[in-house]
């Protein structure tokens, strides 16, 4: 059995690194408005009929990626053979505290908006900055068939898609094919994010959500990886053919790698520490290994060949710390 000495684990009281910041915050003035009722929602009509398709950014108020790319379809003049296209700018509010002096500082101003996606929190009383949002975003999202979610990640990580936990998300995230790891997972224990949200999650409806992480936050290749993956679900879903924005077809099969979720590691002290800085993706041979302590718990890997899928170096206690994964048959 493979362990790290307790005395190796990452010091929990370590400040959050200084990361750099390679991508600009694009000028969303022109989509602020919105055309359908809710201010930075945009939605473009084909010719012919089909799904009603969204693309959501800025779910987090610090993730640009998935705004560039946003700002560019627009731009571009991108528009649906059939059905609908809505373009989606969520978090706006925190969008605007963005400063790449303090890039962390603007996930979210009350609460975390993809945390948020519960009826039972929607209708009630309670409220907040994100939560008014989520409010008014509803209506909207209701009407979707089919929703895709840009995220990134504020640590090293391969790219992935979440494609949440029924067989419907799962098709889809592999039929996208970009990025080419898949993970099935059930979600956080602080919150139900919009994938998980009513009919996306419900198996006997046909609407699907999954969630694209496309890299670390902040960097190029990240844009490259969201705008990627918005490209093979337009395509896959017949929306768009050829298109200047978008980037050429990708040769192979796409998708070839699935993860299944197998355990939820939630921080349950403020002293939560890895063993050594874990990346996303990394593949723990053998089962029993220290991977983490929290308190005076040790976390184990569950299984051999055990995947850990965004690890948070810097967990706050109640939050996800890390995703442990087993690989299987796509």
């Amino acid at each position: 059995m493979s362990t790290t000495p307790l005395d190796e684990v990452l010091p929990p009281q370590l400040p959050l690194p200084q990361f750099d910041v390679r991508l600009a915050a694009p000028d969303l003035a022109p989509w602020r408005e919105g055309n359908c009722g809710i201010a930075g929602f945009t939605t473009r009509a084909g010719s012919a009929p089909g799904p009603h398709v969204a693309l959501i950014a800025l779910m987090h108020g610090n993730e640009l990626a998935g705004a560039i790319v946003l700002d560019k379809l627009l731009r571009s003049g991108l528009r649906p053979r059939r059905g609908q296209l809505t373009f989606g700018f969520a978090n706006l509010a925190a969008f605007d505290r963005f400063d790449p002096a303090q890039p962390t500082a603007s996930r979210f101003l009350d609460e975390d908006l993809n945390r948020l996606w519960d009826v039972a929190v929607l209708d009630g009383a309670r409220r907040s900055i994100e939560l008014d949002r989520a409010r008014q975003m509803r209506p909207l999202i209701d009407t979707v068939d089919v929703l895709l979610d840009l995220h990134s990640m504020l640590w090293a990580s391969e790219p992935l898609l979440l494609s949440g936990s029924t067989e419907k998300g799962r098709v889809l995230a592999c039929a996208i094919g970009r990025p080419e790891l898949v993970v099935a997972d059930t979600g956080h224990v602080s919150g139900r994010r919009l994938i998980d949200y009513g009919r996306f999650a419900d198996p006997r409806a046909p609407q699907a959500a999954v969630l694209v992480e496309g890299g670390q936050h902040w960097e190029t290749a990240t844009v490259a990886m969201t705008l990627a993956s918005v490209a093979g679900l337009l395509r896959h879903l017949g929306l768009v053919g050829e298109h200047p924005a978008l980037p050429p077809r990708p040769p192979g099969p796409g998708a070839r790698r699935f993860a299944q979720v197998t355990q939820v590691v939630t921080a349950a002290t403020a002293s939560f520490a890895f063993a050594r800085p874990f990346r996303g993706g990394e593949v723990v041979a053998a089962r029993g290994t220290l991977i983490a302590t929290d308190g005076d718990s040790e976390i184990r890997t569950p299984h051999d060949d055990c995947m850990l899928v965004m690890p948070s170096l810097r967990p706050s206690r109640g939050h996800t710390a890390v995703r442990l994964a087993r690989m299987i048959a796509c």
